[in-house]
């Protein structure tokens, strides 16, 4: 009998390949310098970031807000200061002299308006039950940075002893910047985390110290270069300061998984007897095309985001999207010109075989090693092993429906910052709501009458305390609202609707921070089905490009999905409902902000689809190759369930390091996605991919024929041949079994 060689013939460096390989030298230095000028480009660039953005830019509630800003400076104070009186009443002449000095001096200050106190107006909203607390409330003006910078210059005069008061500083504009502080000062303690244990993961899946630092600078680049591309956005656009933790994420996250998948690829193709050029050129075209084919399902599912008006959601999108590209354009064009120049010194510094010297060499699995003996077994017993894993992710999903929506508000904040601190002792031990009202806009030319009138009806409202006003500035004017629970709660957002609804003589507007909610929560609704079309339908036809089938893409947007359930379930029972507050260190709001599930959405799946395309890519180029179904899935989860759990592991980790921060929603996302990255690896990829297609058999590769046709044209492929017919059940009889399979990554 004849021997059939049916090993790959290779073949001539493609134009891709020559265009990254023939300068190599040239290459990094160009890598080198475009990183210097990223460097210099993107520094400084989050105190250009802002730490707003979740209301909607068009709604009722903003253009009240702009409105009261013009017309009624003073309506809307973003600083409150905290006066303590300590013992004494703050009703005591001495006290209120001192009060007087002090309100009198922030009255003065460039940039301040809206100067008041309770010593000024005696309004009980301004006074503590107590007796020993009050407030001096003003606006600072201008933009995010603006009013932070003007905060930076006259805080340090008020804050601490005046006399026999104690002033400590809260309101708007003092937790938005206290929280940019924070965020920037975790952020650099996280890459401190993140960076040395990453290496250390590294060297250990590749052994080698030379190989697991490509990755690792690959991540270096991705980052540096969004930095640049955020600072080069913000003259144009607002960006969000919390976009800086997703880039530091994705930008060592996937850089590494790109670089692992090529760099492993590449070891065996040298490990074959491959010289070091002919190595890169079949790494490639074979991992370096799934490499860009997942890149695109990421950038696709983070590009979702754009949909929604607040530049919160859309900063994740620009911020995202680069780094994903840079991560792959680096990938694909400076990791070759690497490679050529290393050669077989990739493998150098291996630290493992300290550990490996006196002992024999293990003997190789039998069965196709632990991930092949998961795929059988799994596979053996597929409908336990797809309706178990379904029913477990379901369970761990229900928390997710008593959510519970809110805004972002100083409890995202350590239990320790000043800001914080002030807001709780208002909650506590203020009547009321203090600076989270509800403002009433309006417009048009009315008597004192119509506005007693109106005054009169929106005061027998069920959820209202008591109303205050009109101001009348010409004709315009404003009541202000007080709401008789939590500013946020669902019964303040219920009279966001009485009040828009209440009839009026004249043009009313609501704002307030439960009317932003209110708005912010209808542009989401609205706009949410656009998003998760958009992902749906170009994820459809990305996974039939790669593999030709029908049922292929539904699977993979279906399987996504449930993969992401343990995370919301987690992140509602642990975040809103606060468990394991103490042990994570953080205040539960009692809700989850409007934005944080869409924005969890979008990058998880996207990871998720990152995975997904790199099992199914070696999944089809063995059945291109063999037209056997199940040893198709069990090579594929065997070849790549290594690795791709090591992938995983690496930016969960990342993502764990960000989620050490102290400001609640970014530990929220961090966590979060290293949940649901180590879900979808260990549990959807190594158990319901494998149970699922053994269920659906032959039939998982069905496509009518126009569709046939057009894949064979339009498709994308990893092969480095042509795919052979599927054989019929005598040809695979007589088909002698390939002593060597070198595919795939």
């Amino acid at each position: 009998m004849t021997e059939v060689n049916t090993a790959p013939r290779r073949r001539p460096p493609g134009r891709w390949t020559r265009l990254v390989t023939a300068r190599p030298r040239l290459s990094l230095l160009a890598a080198l310098v475009l990183t210097v000028l990223a460097v210099l480009a993107g520094s400084g660039v989050a105190d250009r970031l802002g730490s707003g953005g979740w209301e909607d830019p068009d709604a009722q509630s903003t253009y009240a807000t702009k409105a009261l800003e013009r017309e009624f400076p003073g309506s809307q104070p973003n600083l409150l200061l905290l006066v303590d009186a300590g013992r004494a009443s703050v009703d005591d002449p001495e006290v209120a002299a001192a009060a007087g000095r002090l309100t009198a001096r922030l009255a003065g200050e460039k940039g301040v308006v809206g100067v008041g106190s309770y010593w000024r107006s005696k309004s009980p909203a301004l006074r503590a039950e107590d007796g020993h607390e009050a407030l001096i409330a003003a606006r600072i003006t201008g933009d995010e940075k603006t009013a932070g910078e003007t905060l930076e210059r006259i805080a340090p005069a008020l804050r601490g002893a005046h006399g026999p008061l104690e002033v400590r500083l809260g309101g708007r504009v003092a937790v938005q910047h206290e929280m940019q502080t924070i965020i920037q000062e975790d952020l650099t303690r996280a890459e401190l985390i993140a960076l040395p244990v990453t290496l250390l993961l590294l060297v250990t899946v590749f052994g080698s110290a030379v190989a697991a630092l490509l990755p690792l600078g690959i991540g270096i680049v991705a980052i540096l270069g969004t930095n640049a591309v955020l600072r080069g956005l913000t003259e144009f656009t607002d960006v969000s300061v919390f976009a800086l933790n997703l880039t530091t994420a994705l930008g060592l996250g996937l850089a590494i998984d790109y670089a692992l998948f090529i760099v492993r690829r590449f070891r065996e193709e040298l490990s074959a007897g491959a010289d070091p050029s002919t190595a890169v050129g079949t790494t490639l075209r074979t991992a370096g095309r799934t490499v860009l084919f997942s890149a695109l399902t990421v950038a696709v599912s983070l590009a979702a985001m754009l949909v929604f008006p607040q530049y919160f959601l859309r900063s994740f999108a620009y911020a995202g999207i680069a780094v994903v590209l840079l991560a792959a354009a680096a990938a694909l064009i400076l990791l070759p010109a690497a490679l050529v120049l290393l050669g077989h010194r990739v493998n150098a510094l291996d630290l493992r075989r300290v550990l490996r010297r006196g002992r024999r060499p293990a003997p190789a699995p039998e069965g196709g090693g632990a991930w092949g003996r998961t795929a059988s077994l799994v596979m053996r017993r597929a409908p336990y092993f797809a309706l178990g894993t379904t029913a477990v992710l379901l369970l761990l999903g229900l928390p997710f429906l008593g959510v519970k929506f809110g805004t972002a508000d100083d409890r995202q904040l350590p239990s320790g910052a000043e800001s914080h601190v002030v807001q709780e002792h208002l909650r506590d031990g203020f009547p009321g709501s203090p600076g989270g009202g509800l403002e009433v806009l309006a417009e048009g030319a009315a008597t004192e009458a119509q506005y007693a009138a109106y005054k009169q009806r929106i005061a027998g409202l069920p959820e209202v305390l008591r109303v205050e006003g009109p101001l009348v500035n010409g004709d315009a004017a404003y009541f202000t609202v007080q709401p008789r629970g939590e500013a946020v709660d669902e019964p303040a957002q219920r009279l966001v609707d009485e009040l828009r609804a209440t009839e009026a003589p004249f043009e009313t507007s609501v704002t307030g921070t439960a009317a932003v909610l209110v708005d912010s929560k209808g542009a989401i609704g609205e706009r949410l089905p656009w998003a998760l079309a958009c992902i749906a339908v170009v994820t459809l036809l990305l996974v039939f490009l790669l593999t030709g089938s029908v049922l292929i893409p539904v699977q993979a947007v279906l399987l996504n999905a449930l993969s992401l359930t343990a995370m919301f379930g987690a992140v509602v029972w642990v975040f809103q409902d606060g468990h394991l507050s103490g042990l994570l260190g953080f205040t539960s709001p009692g809700s989850i902000e409007t934005t944080l599930p869409v924005l969890m959405f979008c990058v998880a799946f996207g990871l998720s689809m990152d995975y997904g395309v790199f099992l199914l890519s070696r999944i089809k180029e063995e059945y291109d190759h063999t037209g056997d179904h199940e040893r198709a899935v069990r090579f594929g989860l065997q070849r790549t369930g290594g690795l791709i759990t090591a992938a995983a592991v690496i930016l969960a980790v990342v993502m764990v390091a960000i989620g050490t921060s102290r400001v609640t929603n970014t530990k929220m996302l961090g966590l979060g996605i290293a949940l649901a990255v180590v879900m979808d690896a260990m549990v959807v990829r190594s158990l319901l991919v494998p149970a699922v297609m053994r269920l659906t058999g032959r039939a998982t590769w069905w496509a009518p024929g126009p569709l046939r046709r057009l894949h064979s044209r339009v498709g994308l492929t990893e092969t480095e041949q042509p795919p052979t017919p599927n054989p019929t059940p005598t040809e695979k009889e007589s088909q002698p079994p390939r002593d060597r399979v070198t595919t795939g990554s």
